[in-house]
């Protein structure tokens, strides 16, 4: 059977993996104020792309006309936002692995 600290890693990276846009690991871990910020921070990027999209693109007769394309280029801010939010994802990710790793008797 796993052991209590084990248990525990494991349970925090399933709701990591299962719940990281609402900030389900946050308030599992008992951190409100970071869950909230966690769920405005990832409806802002994800939000942004449906308001931040590439303007100029025509449809002619079904085909798309990318001759007068030019992407917004507001865009990369919340893709910067994203790639870090996503790296945060993946550090938690490993520290939890870690600490199933190095869990004592």
């Amino acid at each position: 059977m796993l052991r209590k600290q084990e248990k525990n890693a494991v349970t925090r990276g399933i709701i990591l993996a299962i719940g990281w846009g609402w900030g389900l690991d946050r308030f599992y871990e008992g951190d409100k104020k970071g869950g909230i910020l966690s769920i405005i921070g990832w409806g802002i990027i994800f939000t942004s792309f449906l308001f931040l999209k590439c303007s100029g693109i025509e449809y002619v007769d079904g085909v798309k006309d990318y001759s007068n394309y030019s992407p917004n280029p507001l865009i990369v801010l919340p893709l910067i936002a994203g790639l870090y939010g996503i790296y945060l994802i993946i550090r938690k990710g490993f520290r939890l692995a870690k600490q199933f790793e190095n869990a004592e008797d």
